[in-house]
């Protein structure tokens, strides 16, 4: 995922059953059934994927340091105040510990402040003041982060869903100890209060909120030593006003002073509402802790709970690391962006208009990098929030007449597509009934068929044209070929809605566009093609080519964007050996870069390189469901070959654990699902499709705690191949299973082996959903 300012993002800018929400309470239930024999942090690295840079990613991550789903996060920070590489591992400086929302470096972040601890003289000039550091004395687990710094300081965090606890540990002849709150940029206020020993403020730096001028993140920071001394300070000169307890403007912050030696504990929270809120939040979570250990070990059992809710037996000691390292990074996006009042109930501030409702709300998440992975996922773990999710969705919508595409924390617009209908039609399917279908499919309607105010995804680029011609055409619109791809699928998404809801007028209507796709694909060269208003085709064509009519892509990856209709791709090609070998061809390609529109690599070409596998650009979304598709021609041993390929190749659970950025668990949720055997090619249908899962056994335990077992008998690095299966006993002739089928439980059985079954599951019967091919 690119920056804003970058590719195609810069040219674009009632139910039939209801969801019961109790499930939660049997979430809560099962944990302390289980009492978690297995401590699955110890396997979470949450530096996984930060060794990276502008140039190249292996995540795009920092070390991130929350509760699942957090509405705050903690992490140190590296790297300039306002940069996205908030902390980079080849970096050996930190300059700070920061309250963090960061989805992507590509978005930056908002409402951040930071505490940096020193020792000997005051220095708030956030170069000056940072302190070197080494990795073999930092610690990074979910529910805790540790370092000492050269100096001989230690920091310590201990996260809750709002706030955290810290302790700085000050060393005994250091001389003075000090404590730096800086403001970041933008405006800010701070107030501190020696009597009670507390930092009070707001920040309100922010990129992408809608009505900036209500936005503001009130905090309110506690500590358990007297101040020995304090005062303000700005960071645009750094002037530095000893003795004040206040000060506003840009860029202000506050420093108080310990004894020497000091360690000193901080509990700090924060909230969008109001400085009130934020003390009943800070009371709420944190007020019975005493010490950050009992923070911690709450943390440590609250993603242990859910770190086991899928419990992975038989593979080596790196892939069960790798696994609950993605696991992690699968858990904490969409960020939840709502708080508790008094009385316990939801409500929120609205990124949306600027103002405050009753209920929940989530955001910091891309879509386009998330639907085709991250919420298939989260609907098999997490279906009560989901059905809250859906619910927030379409009074997002309401607030600011938009379905969100990229939310960060209001609406970007970033990138294509208008996938909001994919989250809600793959929740109706899967039973996740909370929301009203109508007005669900009236916000896609006005959402289909008219162009929003923020980047390219919010409405349509080219909506006319596409509803005209039948495509969007070139050069009108950058990214025009990867447009009309996406958009017929959200549109099939609508139409199935509608059709499983009665809305005839909606279904009618999507029917007519949902097969759209076939007017980018050109038989004489065999690929989706960018095509000019008059018909004719985009030339000269080069398939190596990036950009133009594709979307930080090329030709070799678009062209299975089919994901609603992958038997009408097929018959596009003229048979399944035709198709498969266009498959194939894919990795067998070289690995050549043509940087066409971009004038230049970016970091997607660069990882494409890496990986050699030809063409094949795991990096990036486009095309990571494509070897799912063998599945669909009659030669699913090939997506079994290649699943292992690609989740021993190009995952690990290191600093470089990635192969291109970890877009909002998108990237992880694709590795989660994949080594699992399962995969969901087309969200909106109930369908996974099997691959070739890494374990010898998985436990999925669902919220109501019903278990599906998936076992792989005699499974190793060699035995990737499925021999045969069966469902609960009984044989699986199919290369799919259902979402029901996971969520009833059961067990789901593979015999494995190291020669693919060439006759199993070769029939048009056993491939998944496709629209031209009716069940």
């Amino acid at each position: 995922m690119k920056n804003l300012n970058e590719s195609c993002r810069l040219r674009q800018r009632l139910p039939l059953k209801r969801f019961a929400l109790s499930a939660a309470a049997a979430l809560f239930a099962l944990s302390a059934a289980t009492a978690q024999e297995r401590d699955y942090v110890q396997y979470v690295n949450t530096l996984q994927g930060t060794d990276s840079r502008f140039e190249l990613s292996y995540g795009n991550t920092y070390p991130t340091t929350a509760m699942p789903y957090a509405m705050h996060t903690w992490s140190a920070q590296t790297g300039p105040n306002g940069e996205g590489w908030k902390y980079q591992y080849s970096v050996d400086k930190i300059r700070g510990f920061q309250q963090a929302h960061q989805c992507s470096p590509w978005m930056s972040d908002y409402a951040v402040y930071s505490l940096m601890p020193e020792v000997g003289k005051l220095v708030v000039d956030e170069e000056a003041r940072a302190s070197k550091f080494s990795h073999t004395n930092e610690i990074g687990k979910p529910h805790y982060y540790k370092v000492t710094l050269d100096n001989g300081i230690t920091t310590e965090m201990a996260p809750t869903t709002r706030g955290v606890h810290l302790r700085f540990t000050y060393p005994r002849k250091g001389g003075a100890a000090y404590l730096v709150l800086d403001g970041y940029f933008a405006q800010s206020e701070v107030k501190i209060d020696p009597e009670k020993r507390r930092i009070t403020g707001w920040v309100n730096n922010q990129r992408f909120v809608n009505h900036p001028e209500t936005f503001r993140n009130y905090f309110v920071i506690e500590f358990d030593k007297p101040f020995e001394e304090w005062g303000t300070w700005e960071n645009r000169k750094d002037e530095v006003f000893a003795g004040k307890t206040e000060g506003a403007g840009d860029g202000y912050g506050a420093y108080v002073r310990f004894k020497p030696g000091t360690k000193v504990q901080a509990k700090a929270a924060s909230s969008y509402i109001s400085p009130e809120q934020a003390l009943v939040t800070l009371e709420r979570e944190l007020g019975a802790d005493k010490t950050l250990e009992a923070t911690k070990k709450r943390g440590a059992a609250t993603w242990n709970a859910l770190l086991g809710r899928i419990d992975v037996e038989g593979g080596t000691d790196e892939e069960i690391r790798t696994f609950y390292s993605c696991l992690f990074r699968a858990n904490l996006f969409s960020r939840k962006f709502y708080e508790r009042d008094a009385e316990g109930n939801p409500y929120y501030y609205s990124p949306y208009d600027g103002k405050v409702h009753a209920g929940y709300m989530y955001t910091d998440n891309g879509f386009w990098d998330t639907f085709r992975s991250q919420f298939p996922l989260t609907n098999i773990l997490h279906p009560t929030m989901q059905g809250r999710y859906m619910q927030a969705l379409l009074a997002a919508q309401e607030q600011c007449g938009w379905l969100p595409s990229w939310s960060a924390p209001g609406e970007t617009g970033g990138m294509l597509g208008n996938h909001s209908i994919s989250l809600l039609t793959d929740a109706w399917v899967k039973g996740i009934r909370t929301f009203d279908p109508a007005k669900a499919l009236e916000a896609y309607a006005h959402e289909a068929m008219n162009k929003g105010p923020w980047g390219g995804a919010n409405g349509r680029a080219g909506w006319k044209e596409y509803w005209q011609l039948g495509y969007v055409p070139y050069p009108e619109s950058m990214g025009s070929t990867a447009q009309t791809l996406e958009y017929a699928y959200d549109d099939f998404c609508a139409w199935q809605l509608a059709r499983m809801t009665g809305n005839k007028f909606y279904e009618e209507i999507f029917a007519r566009v949902m097969y759209n796709y076939r007017n980018v694909f050109d038989h004489e060269s065999g690929f989706m093609r960018g095509r000019l208003k008059d018909g004719s085709w985009l030339s000269p064509f080069d398939p190596y080519e990036w950009g133009g009519p594709y979307c930080e892509g090329n030709a070799w990856h678009y062209n299975w964007s089919v994901f609603h209709d992958v038997q009408g791709l097929i018959n596009l090609y003229g048979s399944d050996e035709t198709f498969t070998q266009k498959i194939d061809s894919v990795f067998t390609r070289p690995n050549i870069i043509k940087p066409g529109t971009y004038g230049g690599m970016i970091h997607e070409m660069k990882e494409m390189q890496l990986a050699e596998m030809g063409q094949y650009a795991h990096g990036n979304q486009p095309i990571q469901h494509m070897i799912y598709m063998y599945s669909y021609a009659g030669q699913p041993w090939k997506t079994q070959y290649w699943s292992r390929q690609i989740t021993s190749r190009l995952y690990n659970s290191s600093e470089r654990g990635y192969p291109g950025d970890e877009d909002q668990g998108g990237m992880s949720s694709w590795y989660i699902l994949s080594s699992l055997g399962i995969y969901s090619v087309c969200p909106g249908t109930d369908q996974y499709v099997l691959g070739s899962p890494v374990f010898r056994k998985a436990t999925i335990t669902m919220e109501d705690g019903r278990k599906f077992t998936i076992e792989a008998a005699g499974n190793s690095p060699e035995n990737v191949y499925i021999q045969s299966a069966t469902l609960n006993g009984k044989p699986l002739e199919k290369n799919w299973i259902t979402y029901g089928d996971i969520a009833r439980g059961g067990v789901m059985r593979f015999e494995m082996g190291p020669e693919p079954n060439k006759s199993r599951c070769t029939s048009k019967e056993a491939s998944p959903f496709s629209l031209s091919r009716p069940e």
